[in-house]
């Protein structure tokens, strides 16, 4: 249905919608089950963690440095493998300065001594660098744009070369408070979301389809990747709009913005992780046998996520970006620091390779927030904690003429002026946290420690059923309010404290609807349609239980046959990519186990269960034997054979 224009003009809003999306192909970006308050989750940077000592208090701005007379400015020294997690202060700490540098002090010693991980992700002066652009920008801009922001940028150092937890060697960017907070859920930034018009920072879907793209794609166009393709859509034009390469492409000069918003946004996309380091710290960037490791270690389809993001990427390349290369470029370069001190680097955009390496970015840094996906500059940058840290939230904003909608960052524990900001990233298990942050925290990878243990399981009603059709209907009409159900359905298994390996109640009712056949078919009737999938909430019959479960018998052997070997013996995996999808694995195994146990005793229960015929004949009363004391209507007992009716 869709036909190519001979170019993206203003006549491309005529075209079809997008007619991929008629196929039963599931998009799997993001289906986290709302009933258990499992959303989509804010991901902020990456990488990891220092804990940071304050020597001193602080101003939030080095203009405000003369009032204060304690401005910090952070000296900037290549780390170590000592690592001194303390922030040092200027020297000249009244002396006015153009901004302000955070970042970790670490021990002068030799290069030669840096980690190859850290060596490896980026160069220290490159994120004092992109500190210093956040920081420039929010000095010069935050308190108009931002409203609240009690925080500064700045670079986050791994406590030490021995850290058990590996991930944390990544060095990147996190946020340092600037103020104290004596107890938690404290407001310490926060960022308006103007939705109608994206003159702000926040970046939500609808602005890549009513407002950026409005005049070049096709009207309803809805991707494989839904709302993580139009946000990385967008990314990729914020890109483009930084570019310097001499051609003129700069993109789409939408939305407009003020000035002082527009060099916020100019600044936090400069900060970016580059694909150089998206390539070691994200999944959908790594290379194909590493992929292929996270695939047999997991439930979860990264080949699917990959397969949409390459069909996305192909349609828009054919359709919208190689018609005009002159707004939409393959590649931009971009400029990171003062113009007597910068350097240049070159991203892909409008591309296969930019359109994967915007989606990963996207499943890194975005929030649910305010029932949609978004990006939330500078609220971002906040790293990840197990604990003592709260989840962004929507809420009102103080603005010159009222309130207005946005998100806001709260403390999750009393906070030092220079105590790094942490939020948590949602309760999500070891392979959400892989696919979409990069990492495993903590808590997800072992039962012990308290976190989410989950794992995947995926379900279809047969082709082949002579009763499709009428399944197919309930699933359409006859489920949820406004949701109709998809013939195939994914669903979590879970493990952890706590966790009986119970399966999802909504699990079991789907698949006693997609076994519905035999003596239970007459339940497809449509005398019972608005009914059925009420009564597969509850055991249909014996037949039917055994078939459901051993639906979920057989889903489970699979998975773990189909799951890569542990290493024998406990030995040390040396690569670290390696080692993350081992603890993936390991999970996984655990909540597919303990799931296996409890279905399986299931299994040997089933006929002291009670099942739709019992609790059929309970509600009309006849679920006892009969005698003549039973019924004394029409002036007398009745008994069976006695009515004297001449028919």
């Amino acid at each position: 249905n869709n036909q190519p224009p001979t170019a993206p003009t203003a006549s491309m809003t005529n075209l079809a919608p997008n007619s991929r999306r008629q196929s039963c192909r599931r998009n799997y970006l993001y289906a986290i089950p709302l009933k258990n308050g499992l959303l989509m989750r804010s991901i902020g940077c990456i990488l990891l963690i220092g804990s940071l000592v304050p020597t001193s208090s602080f101003s939030p701005s080095p203009n405000h440095q003369h009032q204060h007379c304690q401005g910090l400015h952070f000296q900037c020294h290549r780390p170590s493998i000592s690592i001194n997690s303390a922030f040092s202060p200027s020297s000249h700490p009244n002396k006015e300065s153009t901004g302000t540098s955070w970042c970790l002090a670490a021990s002068s010693t030799s290069d030669d001594t840096l980690t190859t991980a850290t060596s490896s992700i980026s160069n220290t002066q490159r994120l004092e660098t992109l500190a210093q652009l956040a920081n420039d920008a929010l000095d010069a801009h935050g308190s108009d744009v931002l409203k609240t922001f009690n925080a500064r940028v700045g670079v986050i150092s791994p406590p030490s070369d021995d850290t058990d937890d590996f991930q944390q060697k990544y060095l990147r960017l996190g946020l340092v408070a600037t103020e104290s907070y004596s107890k938690d859920d404290q407001l310490v930034a926060s960022l308006p979301f103007y939705d109608t018009d994206g003159s702000g920072l926040a970046l939500a879907p609808h602005l890549a389809s009513k407002v950026v793209y409005k005049n070049v794609l096709p009207e309803g166009y809805d991707g494989w990747t839904g709302d993580v393709g139009l946000l990385a859509m967008l990314l990729l034009n914020e890109m483009a709009r930084l570019n310097i390469d001499g051609s003129g492409s700069k993109g789409i000069d939408l939305p407009s913005r003020k000035e002082g918003a527009q060099s916020l946004m100019s600044a936090w996309v400069a900060s970016l992780p580059s694909p150089d380091e998206m390539s070691i710290m994200h999944p959908l960037m790594w290379e194909e046998d590493d992929q292929e490791k996270l695939q047999s270690s997991s439930t979860k389809n990264i080949y699917r996520l990959l397969d949409d993001i390459d069909d996305d990427s192909s349609w828009l390349d054919e359709k919208v970006w190689g018609l005009d290369r002159s707004t939409f470029p393959e590649t931009v370069k971009i400029q990171l620091g003062a113009d007597d001190e910068a350097t240049v680097e070159e991203r892909p955009c409008f591309s296969a390779d930019g359109f994967r390496y915007a989606v990963s970015l996207v499943r890194s840094r975005s929030f649910f927030v305010e029932s949609s996906l978004r990006l939330l500059p500078y609220l971002d940058y906040a790293n990840h904690d197990d604990f003592n840290a709260n989840e962004l939230r929507s809420g009102g904003i103080g603005m010159l003429w009222g309130s207005a909608k946005g998100a806001l960052l709260k403390s999750g524990k009393p906070l030092k002026a220079g105590d790094e900001i942490r939020i948590s990233y949602g309760p999500k298990g070891p392979a959400d946290y892989l696919l979409d942050h990069g990492f495993v925290p903590p808590m997800c990878r072992t039962s012990a420690s308290g976190g989410a243990i989950t794992a995947e399981l995926s379900f279809n009603v047969d082709d082949a059923d002579r009763f499709r059709d009428d399944k197919m209907d309930v699933l359409e009409y006859e489920t949820y309010d406004l949701a109709p159900m998809e013939p195939v359905q994914t669903f979590d298994v879970t493990g952890g404290p706590g966790s009986t390996g119970e399966p999802d109640p909504a699990m079991i009712q789907f698949l006693r609807l997609s076994k519905l056949g035999g003596k239970d078919a007459f339940l497809l009737e449509s005398i019972f349609r608005k009914e059925v999938w009420g009564f597969v909430s509850e055991p249909v019959s014996e037949d039917n239980e055994r078939s459901a479960v051993t639906a979920v018998i057989e889903a489970c052997q699979n998975a773990l046959s189909e799951m890569m070997e542990e290493e024998e013996g406990g030995a040390i995996i040396a690569d670290e990519k390696d080692r993350l999808c081992s603890m993936v694995r390991a999970s996984e195994r655990e909540a597919l186990d303990r799931t296996l146990v409890y279905v399986k005793q299931e299994e040997t229960a089933l006929d002291l269960k009670e099942y739709y015929q019992q609790r059929r004949l309970k509600s009309l009363g006849l679920d006892s034997d009969w005698s003549p004391e039973d019924d004394t209507s029409f002036g007398g007992p009745r008994v069976p054979g006695g009515a004297d009716y001449d028919w």
